[in-house]
């Protein structure tokens, strides 16, 4: 099935599809070119976030732990842990993120990639101002 470009979030190269966006529950698929610009190391305050590798592999760090996520397999990222996500692989990753409860939703995202995506280079303060309103803890 193909994603509703309505449904899409652009931050950078990286492009979201947002499938369910609700107080209970945010899912969305994530895709991520090679070497594309990722967000910064941070903690979810009140947020749990769940991975499942769909396509390529994506390199995640959990509290300092670097782990890799393969198509099929998924990673749980407990509420106060810093993570990161990155792709220096050869290929682009895609996939599926489920964050519970679903208080960090669409807004969050669309708000950072009205930052990120201004011209110029990104306003690094008032990204983590997005984030800590949203309920993220910059690392």
């Amino acid at each position: 099935m193909e994603a509703q470009e309505e449904n899409i979030v652009r931050i950078g190269a990286l492009a979201l599809n947002f499938l369910v966006d609700d107080a209970g529950a945010t899912v969305f698929e994530c895709t991520i070119p090679p070497s594309a610009r990722v967000p910064a190391p941070h903690a979810h305050r009140d947020v749990d976030e769940t991975l499942y590798g769909l396509d390529g592999v994506l390199t995640v760090t959990i509290d300092g732990v670097q782990r890799l996520l393969h198509p099929g397999e998924a990673l749980f990222i407990p509420r106060g842990s810093v993570h990161h996500h990155d792709n220096p692989h050869e290929a682009g990753t895609r996939f599926l993120a489920v964050l519970t409860p679903g208080s960090i939703g669409r807004g969050y995202f669309d708000a950072i990639a009205e930052v990120i995506n201004a011209p110029g280079k990104p306003d690094m303060d008032r990204v983590k101002d997005v984030m800590r309103h949203h309920g993220l803890v910059p690392d």
